[in-house]
C-alpha cells in the first residue's frame, strides 16, 4: 500500500485514496479475509452493500480501490483487477454551497474581526487565517495553496504569487488584486516586528515561531466567521440531492462563479473566459472550469433549495 500511496503522490494525486484502502482493510479484518484469491466481484459487491455510508461516498471507494489493483495487476502482484466490472451507484445531485459577492465581503470583515489583537501569540496566526481565506475568496485558491506557499514565492512589486508544485503538481504564477497584495506586505512587515528572530521561517504565513499555518486553523476561522454572518447551516440530503454546506472550498467556487458571473453582465462572452479562468485557477483538464458554467449563483441556489425543501416530494 505504501508504494502504491507513493506512486500515486509522485502523480501528483492527493491521498484521499488512504480512506478507501483503510476502509477495505477494516473491511477485511470483519470477513477474516486471509488469502487474495477470496477477493472476488461477489466479494466487493457484498462490502458496496455492507457500507452504511452515502452512495457518493461508496462510489468513491470503489474508485480508489479500483485504482489500487489496476496498481497490483500493472506490478504483477495479481492477475486480475476484482473491481473493474463493479457498476456506480447513481450519485445524487450536489448543489454546492455558492457566497454571493457580498457575503463573500461580509464573511471577510467578520474573519478581520475575530483578529485577537490583545495577544502577540495569536494576532499572527489569526492575521494568518484571514490572509488565507482572503487567497481562497478572491485569487479562488485551494484550501492547501495559502498555506504551502513560502516567503519567496509572494512578489510584492509585480503583485504575484507563485504556486508551486500544487495538484498534479502544477506550478502556476498569478497576479493577485491590489488589496490583498498590500494586506501581505503590511502583514510581512509586522512579522518581522514582532517575530525578528524567526527569519529563517519559509512559510509566507505563520502560525508561530518556526511553523505554518494548519489546515485546522484556518478551517476553523472560516466556520467562526460563517456562523457571525448568519450562514452556518448542515449539509442535507433530500431525495436524490444533497444541498452542500458552505466549506473553506466554497470560497473557490464561490471565485470562479462569481467572477464568470462578472464578465457576462458586463456583455462579454463567459465561454470565451474559460481559457484564462482555468489556467489562473490551476486545473488540469479544461472540463473542470467548464462546470462552473453549469453552476448557478447564490441566488439561483437559494431559490433551488427553497423549492426543494418546501416539495421533496416532487424529487
Amino acid at each position: 500500500m505504501e508504494k502504491y500511496l507513493e506512486y500515486r503522490g509522485s502523480l501528483g494525486y492527493s491521498g484521499k485514496a488512504m480512506d478507501g484502502l483503510r476502509l477495505l482493510d477494516r473491511y477485511l479484518v470483519t470477513k477474516n479475509v486471509t488469502t487474495l484469491k477470496m477477493l472476488t466481484p461477489l466479494f466487493f459487491l457484498r462490502m458496496r452493500t455492507d457500507l452504511a455510508i452515502n452512495q457518493n461516498t461508496i462510489n468513491g471507494v470503489i474508485y480508489a480501490l479500483r485504482g489500487f489493483f489496476h496498481y497490483l495487476v500493472r506490478i504483477e502482484f495479481c492477475q486480475h483487477n476484482p473491481l473493474a466490472g463493479i457498476p456506480r451507484f447513481k450519485e445524487n445531485n450536489i448543489i454546492p454551497f455558492i457566497f454571493s459577492e457580498q457575503e463573500t465581503k461580509h464573511l471577510l470583515e467578520a474573519a478581520w474581526r475575530q483578529v485577537r489583537r490583545e495577544n502577540q501569540n495569536f494576532f499572527l496566526k489569526d492575521m494568518g487565517c484571514c490572509l488565507a481565506l482572503q487567497l481562497l475568496a478572491r485569487c479562488g485558491l485551494r484550501i492547501s495553496e495559502p498555506l504551502r506557499l513560502k516567503l519567496r514565492d509572494f512578489r510584492a512589486d509585480e503583485r504575484t504569487i507563485s504556486i508551486r508544485e500544487t495538484k498534479f503538481r502544477k506550478d502556476r504564477l498569478i497576479p493577485i488584486p491590489v488589496d490583498v497584495a498590500r494586506h501581505l506586505a503590511d502583514y510581512l512587515c509586522l512579522r518581522s516586528a514582532l517575530l525578528p528572530a524567526d527569519n529563517h521561517n519559509p512559510y509566507l504565513l505563520v502560525s508561530g515561531p518556526g511553523k505554518g499555518l494548519y489546515n485546522a486553523q484556518v478551517r476553523n476561522f472560516f466556520h467562526q466567521a460563517v456562523r457571525e454572518i448568519g450562514l452556518a447551516q448542515p449539509k442535507r440530503i433530500i431525495g436524490n440531492t444533497n444541498i452542500s454546506a458552505p466549506t473553506p472550498h466554497s470560497l473557490r467556487h464561490s471565485f470562479a462563479v462569481n467572477t464568470l458571473r462578472r464578465i457576462k453582465k458586463r456583455g462579454d462572452s463567459p465561454q470565451n473566459a474559460l481559457p484564462v479562468l482555468a489556467v489562473y485557477m490551476g486545473h488540469k483538464k479544461y472540463i473542470y472550469t467548464i462546470y462552473y458554467l453549469k453552476l448557478i449563483d447564490a441566488d439561483q441556489r437559494r431559490n433551488l433549495v427553497d423549492f426543494i425543501t418546501s416539495y421533496p416530494s416532487r424529487l
